[in-house]
């Protein structure tokens, strides 16, 4: 069952189109990123998705129950973390997350232990009785994180929940967002640390001027883009065999080769690409592969028959970063 679909959805503000004709299908307890370029209309899709933004057109189902229909019931399994947000600074921690369970009418006897629960997950336990204005960025973030969770949302919307944070600080957001994953909720995050989403998401969209660019499981979007397989094989000795016969085999393109260090000219690394090899009998060789696993497998197999020493093989892929210029650049249809 999908968590969140859009079908259509557009929002204009006056002349601009800030989103156009977006649709968007993300399953129960995945953790999707939404990517693109700043004005591409990443803030704006999340608001319309909490229900705070109406669409100009189109339609947003929320677990199989389309938003218009029943917009404060849908408001209850939805958790909304803005990126800038307001807190009431004079309130103790533990006041302003019961301020927000009274807001959702949790009886007083269950938000105690709804608040210490919130507290605990976001690492907050020892902060309970601070003021809210004593806190590092990173914390009222995590503070923020738990008011959104204080009603125990299925659906977490999460606009730029790394934004400002110190390296520190945005490792123990990393790790409190792979925890909800971990307990099944469904989680949308936009951001610009697109390392941080690669690590972090199973399936992203990448957005840009308002229009969706692509969308789907990460790994398969990566396949899509990239031209067959490039696999990286170590070769422990006889580099030039293993060429010779990896040019033989259906679906071998160009082949690349890294000595191991001091196995370069005069000792020193260095790299070439289909041949000038003498002298340099290991080190780590790059292909260009079409083919499936099994063809990769064979590939192997192969090699191994013919008596060349593997110590490692292992398949690169393209980097979240490389996937994204490219498809804002239009280079991928």
């Amino acid at each position: 069952m999908l968590a969140i679909e859009t079908r259509g959805l557009t929002r204009q503000f006056g002349k601009l189109t800030a989103v156009r004709d977006l649709n968007l299908a993300i399953p129960q307890g995945s953790l999707f990123g939404l990517i693109g370029p700043n004005g591409a209309g990443k803030t704006t899709t999340i608001r319309m998705l909490a229900g705070l933004l109406e669409p100009t057109s189109g339609e947003i189902i929320i677990n199989g129950q389309p938003i218009s229909q029943d917009l404060t019931a849908l408001r209850r399994n939805i958790g909304y973390m803005p990126d800038f947000f307001g807190v009431y600074e004079d309130l103790v921690v533990w006041e302003y997350l019961d301020f927000f369970a009274r807001c959702y009418d949790i009886p007083p006897n269950r938000s105690r232990q709804v608040i210490d629960e919130l507290l605990e997950l976001v690492d907050l336990t020892e902060k309970r009785d601070s003021y809210v204005h004593t806190l590092s960025r990173g914390m009222r973030q995590r503070l923020c994180l738990a008011h959104a969770m204080v009603h125990d949302p299925q659906v977490l919307l999460l606009d730029e929940p790394a934004s400002g944070l110190d390296p520190r600080a945005r490792v123990e957001m990393r790790e409190l967002l792979r925890e909800l994953g971990a307990m099944g909720k469904t989680v949308v995050l936009s951001s610009h640390i697109l390392a941080e989403l690669a690590e972090l998401c199973d399936s992203i969209g990448i957005i840009e001027r308002g229009q969706l660019v692509v969308s789907g499981r990460l790994d398969a979007i990566r396949a899509q883009m990239q031209e067959g397989r490039k696999l990286r094989i170590r070769v422990l000795s006889d580099v030039e065999q293993a060429q010779a016969v990896l040019k033989d085999q259906p679906g071998v393109g160009k082949i690349f080769h890294t000595p191991a260090p001091g196995n370069g000219p005069n000792g020193a690394n260095g790299s070439s690409e289909n041949g000038d090899l003498a002298g340099m009998n290991s080190g780590d060789l790059e292909v260009n592969f079409v083919g499936d696993e099994n063809a990769v497998a064979d590939l192997l197999e192969t090699l191994i028959a013919n008596k060349v020493r593997i110590a490692s093989y292992t398949e690169t892929q393209s980097g979240l970063e490389e996937v994204f210029l490219r498809l804002t650049k239009g280079e991928v249809a």
